[in-house]
């Protein structure tokens, strides 16, 4: 039955498609709220990574490091589980939500981090001489020309969150993966393994694809932006 061209498979999966739409709109919520928090992370680590001061800067590098040499799914597991151990029991989802931020906030900080690094100095200066305080300059001057510099990666680490939402699997989610493999494994839906897994992949490439493409588009528009300014 679970044939890719078999009717009966599809058939069954057109049946209930119910369950991945409801598995689609549980990874929608997670990604979002993993963004959200990926991207508050990123801003305030990414500041601290380039303080003039070394306590902020020593607090990023720990951060930074820790997160990203250890697997997403041990700091969910760890988060979720020790939790519900010690009689502070969390949601399935809230858990996925922080540590999707969590995880992805350290990469968020080191684009961050080195966008800022790539403004040219002089803009540094030039900032400074205006009499602009240190918020003045970030937001004015040096975070709105690290735009076209941290496009590309920032969409590379949304596309990374949403796909890395099927962790949510490992503590009993109910996001995309996890209903499909609920799916091909009912005891009223099961053995549609082709058919249910071919609607996953397309569901989240239907997310991840216009999200690249939206951000390619606007990088170009970017440089042309630049081009014209320069000539």
């Amino acid at each position: 039955m679970g044939g890719l061209f078999s009717e009966r498979a599809w058939a069954v999966v057109l049946a209930h498609k119910a369950n991945f739409i409801q598995g689609f709109s549980v990874t929608v919520e997670s990604a979002l709220g993993g963004i959200l928090i990926a991207a508050v992370l990123g801003v305030l680590l990414g500041l601290m990574g380039v303080s003039s001061r070394q306590v902020p800067k020593t607090l990023n590098r720990i951060y930074v490091e820790a997160i990203q040499n250890t697997p997403l799914i041990l700091q969910l597991c760890i988060l979720y589980y020790a939790l519900s151990f010690s009689g502070h029991k969390i949601g399935v989802l809230a858990a996925g939500i922080i540590s999707l931020g969590i995880y992805h906030g350290a990469y968020m900080a080191e684009v961050i981090r080195a966008g800022i690094e790539a403004v040219p100095k002089g803009q540094f200066e030039a900032a400074d001489a205006q009499g602009f305080d240190y918020t003045q300059k970030m937001a004015y001057i040096i975070l709105p020309q690290t735009i076209k510099i941290i496009l590309p990666p920032t969409v590379n680490q949304i596309g990374n969150l949403i796909k890395n939402t099927a962790v949510l699997y490992i503590i009993g989610g109910a996001d995309l993966i996890s209903s499909t493999y609920n799916f091909v494994t009912g005891a009223t839906t099961g053995g549609s393994y082709a058919p249910a897994y071919i609607v996953c992949g397309v569901l989240f490439f239907v997310i991840c694809f216009p999200l690249s493409t939206l951000a390619a588009r606007w990088e170009a528009k970017l440089k042309a932006q630049d081009e014209m300014m320069n000539a």
